[in-house]
């Protein structure tokens, strides 16, 4: 049907596939076991390539990491990540001297600008039981004005996010969190809290938005529709057994492109729950190239990324440890550059 809300369908992958203004999309679901004394696992790593192993052996990974898992200090320039830590704990530290524990719902939002190296890895905390990590790693663009921008870190804690609990006619319900862009969500507008300030996202039309949905089994709920007619929006399903959006059933878990200006259903039709990831955006539509960490608009922007990150380091690592973790204390926080310190309420 030539207007049919729903554009495309397709399988996700690893990465999932992502359009503009967002570049990357990665979702980690490791069941990580009960961990030793040092926050390692507490099984073999025989036949792991320690150092950078993806092979999700035993239904996790140990990525960079060599002997907590993770991804030690490694530099970025260009764009911006955005970590939303569903379950388990993450540990950050930077260039900028910021470091920070967060997980549980928590959000890190990292504007790396002109250039920034950071650390994350995954303290296992637990010896008595294992130790799951679920989190969502997005690559969100920085125009060109703002690519050398200075470097910020911000935390956007659990229980400071806008969310609700809409409930259909039925009474089924669904879950709306915003990590970034407003949402009418039945009678509710939620406000997102404050991006940061170099951001596409802090950009008044950019109608950049970042939501999570999760709905009942049997939950029928619409999502609105987008503001700019350009703007590219994709709903990630990627838990539940099967959904129809605007009536097209969904059997496996997908990236389901939607036409911007419309208002969409979305219906939980399987007997679990459904949880979805919607990213939306007008394009910045300027060129992107892409060298491994650094994403600018030309060559010669790589290569002189090359050349200030072999200069300067991006500000150096002020840290003894490349991989560093903050103890075995699993109280969140976080230690901003300028010595400030702040933790999640309650």
């Amino acid at each position: 049907m030539p207007d049919h809300p729903v554009l495309d369908v397709r399988p996700l992958g690893f990465p999932w596939e992502t359009a503009d203004p967002f570049l990357f999309c990665v979702y980690h679901d490791d069941a990580y076991p009960a961990a030793d004394a040092q926050m390692r696992p507490a099984a073999s790593l025989a036949g792991r390539t320690l150092g950078s192993d993806f092979s999700r052996r035993d239904g996790w990974s140990m990525y960079h990491g060599e002997t907590v898992p993770g991804f030690p200090a490694h530099p970025h320039r260009g764009f911006e990540t955005v970590t939303i830590v569903r379950r388990g704990l993450v540990d950050h530290a930077d260039s900028l001297g910021a470091a920070a524990r967060f997980g549980e719902g928590d959000v890190q939002w990292l504007t790396a600008g002109q250039g920034i190296v950071h650390a994350e890895m995954f303290p296992l905390l637990r010896q008595d039981a294992g130790n799951p990590l679920e989190l969502f790693q997005i690559w969100l663009n920085l125009p060109a004005r703002s690519k050398t921008a200075p470097p910020h870190f911000t935390m956007l804690w659990s229980g400071n996010l806008p969310r609700t609990v809409v409930a259909d006619a039925e009474g089924r319900t669904t879950e709306v969190t915003v990590i970034a862009g407003r949402c009418a969500a039945g009678a509710e507008m939620l406000e997102p809290l404050a991006p940061p300030p170099d951001s596409w996202a802090a950009q008044a039309d950019a109608d950049v938005a970042i939501w999570t949905l999760r709905m009942a089994p049997g939950a029928r709920w619409t999502l609105p529709a987008a503001a700019g007619a350009d703007t590219g929006r994709r709903l990630y399903f990627f838990k539940g057994a099967q959904v129809a959006v605007a009536g097209q059933a969904v059997a496996q878990h997908a990236a389901i492109a939607l036409r911007p200006g419309a208002a969409v259903e979305i219906a939980n039709t399987g007997e679990t729950e459904a949880e979805f990831l919607l990213l939306q955006g007008r394009p910045i539509a300027e060129p992107v190239v892409q060298y491994g960490p650094f994403v600018m608009n030309s060559e010669a922007d790589i290569r002189q990324t090359l050349e200030d990150y072999r200069r300067t380091g991006f500000g150096g690592w002020p840290f003894d440890d490349p991989a560093p973790v903050h103890g075995r204390d699993p109280a969140r926080f976080a230690r901003h550059p300028d010595g400030r310190e702040e933790r999640p309420a309650g």
